[in-house]
């Protein structure tokens, strides 16, 4: 028979595999796998923060009774009683005020404070251990034990200079409702520092020393690695650090609160405490929720734009 007539003998076909049920359910476990993991916290989030902020919402553009019972729909009328009361500009700007105060200044010092515990020294771990112990003392604590050093009559402070002979007599050191404004942005800075310090502190920990060998062989200078290196590479837990000060001040009760209540006249009052003082003194609930909602887009409207311009700048930069 002639080779080119001659047939090749077909192939079996190898019988198909069956999918089984028990392959089929590993592939969808794997594609929700993530979500069930995630559900948990999408649960937590939308029952104590999704939840309760439109609660807030609803309130804020409800007539509300003293009770907190909700009696209708009134639209803005909430929140221009809130605007034109004149309390509310004065609430306003000292917000803004110890807001900025404590985040610039906590954070320069605290960025200055990482430098110098990055370093190796004998005591370190003290200083450090040191460093932390406002952070882990309660605020309440805190504003109290500022409030009994400033205080005219008994302060630790009037005691120790009258001691060393720098004063001769007892100074009020709350003349007015500013200077005690000035003593509450000093403690909320004074509780900030350390938070900042070890977020700053987690950033140099991680750069790659190899950096700095290879510019002190280029013949670089401290403030030269300082703005070349150091501060391009902790950007980033500078910019997380900032931006959770910002939420972390501007919301902060118990200082001003322990400190003055907000007196003389809302002249010590930021927004948490004038709305506390709406809903729990006034019983003027839905104004309260009014500021609330204020408060929250303020601070919303603030930490987006650092956020996205810090993001846009390390863009650049790259």
């Amino acid at each position: 028979m002639n080779a080119a007539t001659q047939t090749v003998p077909a192939k079996k076909k190898e019988p198909m595999k069956k999918k089984t049920s028990g392959s089929s359910g590993k592939k969808l476990f794997r594609k929700v796998e993530p979500y069930i993991w995630i559900a948990p916290s999408v649960i937590l989030m939308a029952v104590f923060i999704l939840i309760p902020i439109l609660s807030v919402f609803r309130m804020a553009m409800s007539d509300v009774s003293r009770a907190g019972k909700i009696k209708g729909f009134n639209g803005i009328e909430n929140f221009v009683k809130v605007i034109n009361n004149p309390s509310f500009s004065l609430v306003l700007k000292n917000t803004l005020v110890w807001t900025i105060a404590v985040v610039v200044i906590s954070t320069v010092l605290g960025f200055m404070l990482a430098l110098v515990l990055n370093n190796k020294f004998r005591g370190r771990k003290v200083a450090r251990a040191i460093v932390v112990f406002p952070w882990a003392t309660t605020l309440v604590i805190q504003a109290s034990a500022w409030n009994f050093i400033i205080n005219k009559d008994y302060g630790t402070l009037n005691t120790l200079l009258m001691k060393i002979g720098l004063i001769s007599a007892p100074v009020n050191w709350t003349p007015t409702p500013g200077a005690y404004f000035a003593w509450e942005i000093a403690c909320g800075i004074f509780v900030t520092i350390p938070f900042v310090t070890f977020c700053v502190l987690s950033g140099l920990q991680s750069i790659d020393t190899s950096y700095y060998e290879a510019a002190t062989v280029d013949g670089a200078g401290y403030f030269q690695k300082l703005f070349s290196i150091t501060l391009p590479l902790v950007k980033s837990s500078l910019t997380v650090a900032t931006v959770l000060n910002i939420i972390y001040v501007f919301n902060s009760f118990p200082i001003i609160w322990t400190m003055t209540k907000g007196d003389p006249a809302n002249h010590t009052d930021t927004l948490v405490t004038y709305l506390y003082k709406l809903a729990f003194y006034n019983g003027k609930q839905g104004e309260a929720a009014a500021v609330s909602v204020i408060g929250f887009i303020i601070l919303l409207i603030c930490a987006s734009a650092y956020m996205i311009y810090t993001l846009r700048k390390g863009d650049e930069d790259l």
